[in-house]
């Protein structure tokens, strides 16, 4: 059988409005159709690009550094826990879903000492507790939270938080894995020593690698702390620093090659700032449109991102998810189920190559999808 050129492959048959992996761009997808050396220079090159614009796009100071990590974001944040508290050390895990949930389970399965502040599902950290804690128990020093807990859409507080605990001394971590590159962050007034991301969220890349922007000064002070061979970040992080982009061992190059390629199509687009204002209207208009459809969101609108969005399923004794999903697959669009523990719930997702006209077009897919 013939393989039509690329131009000629049919599109995608549905449009993923999920946290990622999400829909990219045929640019994304046709740099994938080449193979790459890992010990090549031109391709160590491109590792040392996206290194260094991973920190113009964080707005890092001088004293950062960047590291990729293989595998899937939940890698990274693994690579940072079991790399950053280093025996001895305490961490505090501020928790309002299933992903800072995540964090404190990494910590327990490593053997690290922690302690979960939970918030509950529909509410953001509390600062005053957060406070009270650490002035209370000076064992901590290590904080961590997720910035977009992708469980129920909510976008917590990171630099209020980064505050509170860079007054009381502490090393704090951020989940920003739902958020980087389409909510704006500035690591300058942020504070946080460690944040965290993945190449199939908001840059609009595929899975295969998660990435890690750190305090140089910290990073390098961590040499032997780490509980895992592959997921040592100290000794990855050297091993780039030292070879010029070198992963220590067999990097996703594909993957790798479309990062690069989606970097200069969100440049082209305007970067953090125009990427934030498209991912807000399609936020916009999802919202608007599901309400006039009679949906209700699972938040208030004070804490929702525009990343992905919680609603309730309707109570009506006839609906049923499954086949709501099959209806709006069938029309060209996959959503999430919920995963919220206490509500019954599905998520859509607006972020990725995706665009108001399809949010539009997604609305009148529900309409025509959703039973009486």
């Amino acid at each position: 059988m013939t393989t039509p050129p690329f131009d000629q492959m049919p599109d995608n048959p549905y449009l993923l409005l999920t946290p990622g992996p999400l829909s990219t761009s045929k640019g994304v997808k046709r740099v994938m159709l080449r193979d790459w050396c890992t010990w090549d220079d031109d391709y160590n090159a491109i590792v040392e690009t996206i290194r260094a614009r991973l920190l113009t796009i964080a707005n890092a100071p001088e004293g950062y550094t960047s590291v990729l990590m293989q595998g899937s974001g939940t890698f990274s944040v693994e690579s940072v826990i079991t790399t950053a508290v280093a025996p001895g050390d305490r961490l505090l895990v501020l928790a309002n879903g299933a992903y800072g949930l995540r964090i404190a389970e990494i910590a327990r399965r490593i053997g690290i000492d922690f302690t979960v502040l939970d918030s509950g599902e529909l509410a953001q950290p509390g600062l005053n507790e957060l406070a009270a804690t650490l002035a209370d128990d000076p064992a901590i020093t290590h904080v961590a939270v997720v910035h977009c807990e992708t469980t129920t859409g909510m976008l917590n507080p990171i630099e209020e938080i980064g505050a509170v605990v860079k007054e009381h001394g502490r090393i704090y971590i951020v989940d920003a894995m739902s958020s980087f590159g389409g909510v704006p962050i500035d690591m300058a007034t942020l504070g946080a020593d460690f944040l965290i991301s993945s190449a199939n969220k908001c840059i609009q890349g595929v899975p295969g690698f998660g990435f890690v922007i750190a305090r140089r000064a910290i990073l390098a002070s961590l040499a032997g702390t780490a509980r895992s061979l592959s997921l040592d970040l100290h000794a990855q992080w050297q091993t780039m620093e030292e070879h010029h982009g070198k992963w220590r061992f067999t990097s996703p190059t594909h993957t790798v090659r479309a990062f690069a390629q989606a970097l200069a199509e969100f440049e082209e687009e305007g970067g953090v700032a125009a990427r934030h204002q498209r991912y807000r209207e399609n936020h916009r208009i999802l919202i608007e449109g599901m309400e006039r459809l009679g949906f209700v969101c699972l938040l208030n609108p004070s804490v929702r991102s525009p990343i992905i969005t919680a609603f309730y399923n309707p109570p009506h004794p006839d609906y049923d998810f499954r086949r709501f999903y099959e209806a709006l697959k069938t029309r060209g669009y996959v959503i999430y189920p919920g995963k919220v523990s206490e509500h019954s719930t599905f998520r859509i997702g607006t972020i990725g190559h995706v665009f108001p006209r399809d949010i539009e077009a997604l609305v009148e897919a529900v309409e025509q999808s959703r039973e009486p």
